[in-house]
């Protein structure tokens, strides 16, 4: 009698969560650096708004990593694109060839149970291992009730394996109480809490299976037909705009045509201005091509090597509406 074939390993699976400017990107960035190099890693990345600006800030970051695959979801919080679209993008990084590991990034005013639902179904259970989940939490944020109280940041607790305290050089020893009182609070099991910057994380932490799971239900579906901004034609004026809400924020997005470069000097003092929870951007200048991150009052540069259009994604409690007038004054006169 032949004895069948053990199934193979099924592939590590990591959620990186976090709220809006806690330092997910550079966590997973982080842990990139650590990937040994004849693995090949992939990284699911979800976007609140319907622009899609996140692979192209984290292409720009990864260039030197070798055996990386990076894939968007835009268009909403995880638990909205955990139907069809989740599902296609999962499909697509399997069939490009089989990772050794899986980087989940959802977005910051998303609800990562049901990524976890979805990641736990019977369709990936014999593909996928789900390991320790990572919530980053910047501590200043603690003491903003808007952030604190927010159902997404409690439920990012909830399912944390473990937590990073990062920007640990911007807070005090209070400020990390604070992060102890609420993990006892909202989480039933004990959780690590490891102080740290910009994102650094060893990888040995993560590699060990998740203590969280999930009740299974029936996952949402976007809706199929709806075709969101990041994949639509551009129109003969060169841009296209969309905005999305959802718990409390609010997000604006533009697409720009490549043959419309900005003003550098002008489009640094439009977000240099800004004040809002969060902003990312990539932009196509006059002296070349920039990708930007900004986080409360922090705002970062990286030069990129190339991209195809300009983008910008713009998440606040309120969207202003002079916003679009003052980004089309950014762009080059003819």
């Amino acid at each position: 009698m032949v004895k069948p074939s053990p199934p193979p390993d099924r592939i590590p699976v990591n959620i990186i969560t976090g709220f809006l400017g806690s330092g997910k990107t550079s966590a997973v960035l982080n842990l990139l650096k650590q990937k040994p190099p004849e693995e090949h890693w992939a990284i699911l990345v979800n976007e609140f708004g319907e622009i899609g600006v996140d692979r192209s800030l984290m292409q720009a970051h990864a260039v030197t990593q070798d055996r990386v695959a990076i894939l968007e979801v835009p268009g909403g919080c995880m638990c909205c694109a955990a139907g069809l679209p989740m599902q296609m993008a999962l499909s697509q990084l399997l069939f490009l060839g089989r990772p050794d590991r899986l980087l989940i990034e959802p977005t910051g005013l998303g609800h990562p149970v049901e990524v976890l639902q979805t990641l736990y179904s019977d369709a990936y259970s014999e593909t996928l291992e789900v390991q320790s989940t990572v919530t980053l939490i910047d501590a200043r944020s603690v003491t903003n009730d808007r952030h604190a109280n927010h159902a997404s940041f409690i439920q990012q607790l909830r399912i944390a394996d473990l937590i990073l305290a990062n920007k640990k050089d911007l807070y005090s020893v209070t400020e990390l109480s604070l992060i102890d009182n609420l993990v006892q609070q909202h989480c039933d099991r004990d959780i690590a809490i490891y102080p740290t910057e910009q994102g650094k994380i060893d990888l040995a932490l993560i590699t060990q299976p998740t203590a969280w799971i999930p009740t299974i239900g029936k996952p949402h579906h976007a809706e199929p037909n709806y075709l969101l901004a990041a994949d639509r034609v551009l129109p003969d004026c060169g841009y296209i705009g969309a905005i999305n809400s959802t718990d409390g924020f609010e997000s604006v997005g533009w697409r720009f045509s490549a043959a419309n470069p900005f003003d550098y000097s002008k489009v640094f003092h439009f977000l240099k201005q800004l004040q809002v929870d969060r902003a990312k951007a990539v932009f196509i200048t006059d002296k070349g091509i920039y990708g930007y991150n900004l986080a409360g009052c922090t705002l970062s540069e990286i030069e990129i090597d190339d991209c195809a259009e300009s983008r910008i994604e713009i998440i606040a409690e309120h969207i202003e509406a002079d916003w679009e007038t003052a980004l089309l004054s950014c762009l080059l006169s003819d």
